[in-house]
């Protein structure tokens, strides 16, 4: 069920114990070759694909595309909310679908940059409505739900998600082939070409210790990985992958017995 499509009274006769999906993007620089609203576009398809599978098991909101995008502002064309005023906004949204009743709510997240504030978010409100046993709040990225290992058929080099990588590149190819590469010297619109793109490497700086960075300090192209790898195929395969992930994910939100701690 989309709210979006719905009237003020058909969202007051639902059941309350319904699972929400508020699903978090982003609108930020790709790279050379991706599109700035990658990011919403491929959450967009996870949630579009979810909905059509398990509704009318699962309400979900409009996508939020504002996101926490300060360590791409270096970029032109990035649009980003601060960290505080983020956290606060998704605050906001959880709090009208408290207000209006329901309480096994889903933040679906499709950019790294959200998960710290997305998860103090829920953090603060667990706190602020201590007194409740009824409530069921998690965040999660899509790409960290799968909880198979990825099939080698699939030929994937990358193990992990990185920034218009080849996971994201892949997803783009399969989902919006005419948007990849068409920025890059010499590229065609369905991607040809990405082979110009060098690999960035994926690992962080001191690990195991957190180091925090801006994307210029790892990237000076944008992309973190190896979109160089990527084809429609394996955008695909991640589709289905994550999709039947975050519809797994709901099925336990829906049959939660609304006391126990784990499910």
């Amino acid at each position: 069920m989309l709210l979006a499509e719905m009237t003020w009274r058909q969202v007051q006769s639902l059941d309350r114990a319904t699972p929400v999906l508020l699903p978090i993007a982003a609108h930020e620089q790709h790279g050379h070759h991706l599109p700035l609203f990658t990011d919403s576009d491929l959450l967009g398809e996870i949630v579009r694909r979810t909905e059509e599978a398990v509704s009318p098991q699962v309400l979900i909101t409009p996508l939020q595309w504002l996101g926490n995008s300060h360590h791409h502002r270096d970029f032109p064309g990035t649009l980003s909310a601060a960290p505080r005023l983020y956290l606060d906004l998704l605050q906001g949204l959880v709090e009208d679908l408290l207000d209006m009743g329901f309480h096994r709510i889903l933040l679906l997240n499709g950019h790294g940059g959200n998960e710290v504030p997305g998860q103090q978010a829920l953090f603060e409100l667990r706190q602020r409505h201590r007194q409740r046993s009824d409530l069921l709040l998690l965040m999660s990225s899509y790409w960290k739900l799968p909880t198979e290992p990825v099939e080698p058929s699939a030929g994937l080099r990358q193990t992990e998600m990185g920034h218009a990588c080849e996971w994201e590149t892949s997803m783009m190819l399969a989902l919006k082939p005419h948007l990849v590469g068409a920025a890059l010297d010499g590229a065609g619109l369905d991607g040809s070409g990405l082979e110009s793109l060098a690999p960035v490497d994926q690992q962080g700086s001191f690990l195991p210790a957190y180091r925090p960075w801006v994307t210029q300090d790892r990237s000076k192209t944008g992309h973190i990985g190896y979109p160089h790898l990527a084809t429609a195929a394996k955008g695909e395969y991640l589709f289905r992958r994550f999709s039947h992930a975050v519809q797994v994910l709901v099925g336990r939100l829906r049959d939660w017995d609304g006391t126990t701690w784990s499910a």
